[in-house]
């Protein structure tokens, strides 16, 4: 990633909650052909997320700690903050001297964008805005967040008129964080009067139909797109007696990891 600052935009997609094996199956099975386009060999990565929840998964992730391979081994990563003794920062890591990835950003001369989803990016509270305010322009609003059965049009809608007024020749790093997945997610599935394994995956199948959309979007401005789009956390449907997250269950720590690069005309 090291070799890209500077000359391609940046995407960071969180699909928040979405579990690995519901992925897995569902672009196995051709339920989520978009996003199988343009996984590398149309297959999602298992990984481990280094938190059990949105607000301490992306505080890591914007640190440089994104879900981590699952296959034992020291891997490098694709950007970090320099701090002493990391010894997972390697000759393609993107290494930064500040805290946080848009700060870092921000000084490498990029327009750093947020689209908040689940509550964490609110803005509704001190802790609501504590992720959103690392950026230098930040949006939520209702119809983004987990009871919106349209969350991510909305959220493309904004992303379509924000990018009306950037300048095209400064870069941009956008963050999406989808909330689509995250309970309750029933609305996704016609007559569904709970949420379960069933709806979360007809809740995936809904954002890949609007995945063409987003890619259009951030390639229309001409540049090519380092894309990385993972979840933060999986959720439990009554595995072991657990409903929900914030515990250290498999089907928690267990999430799905891309990263890839978009072309302009190619969506």
């Amino acid at each position: 990633m090291r070799g890209l600052i500077g000359s391609h935009d940046l995407l960071l997609v969180t699909l928040d909650t979405l579990r690995y094996d519901v992925a897995a199956e569902l672009a196995a099975a051709g339920r989520t052909p978009r996003l199988a386009r343009a996984l590398p060999g149309g297959r999602w990565e298992r990984r481990h997320s280094p938190a059990s929840f949105t607000y301490a998964a992306h505080h890591a992730f914007f640190a440089g700690f994104l879900p981590t391979p699952t296959v034992p081994g020291r891997h490098e990563r694709r950007y970090a903050a320099a701090f002493p003794g990391s010894e997972t920062a390697g000759a393609d890591t993107w290494v930064f001297d500040a805290a946080d990835l848009p700060t870092a950003l921000t000084g490498a001369g990029y327009h750093t964008l947020c689209l908040g989803g689940v509550g964490f990016f609110n803005r509704r509270s001190p802790l609501g805005s504590a992720l959103p305010d690392l950026f230098a322009e930040a949006h939520w609003e209702p119809e983004f967040g987990v009871t919106s059965p349209t969350c991510l049009d909305a959220q493309l809608d904004r992303l379509g008129e924000v990018l009306t007024r950037l300048p095209a020749g400064r870069p941009l790093f956008t963050f999406l964080n989808v909330a689509a997945l995250h309970q309750p997610n029933r609305h996704h599935l016609p007559g569904a009067e709970a949420d379960s394994r069933a709806t979360h995956a007809a809740a995936l199948e809904y954002v890949d139909g609007r995945v063409d959309r987003l890619f259009r979007l951030v390639t229309g401005r001409g540049r090519p797109v380092f894309a990385i789009v993972c979840s933060d956390h999986g959720t439990a449907y009554g595995e072991d007696g657990h409903t929900g997250h914030r515990i250290g269950h498999d089907v928690v720590w267990t999430v799905p990891y891309a990263d890839f690069v978009l072309h302009p005309g190619a969506w």
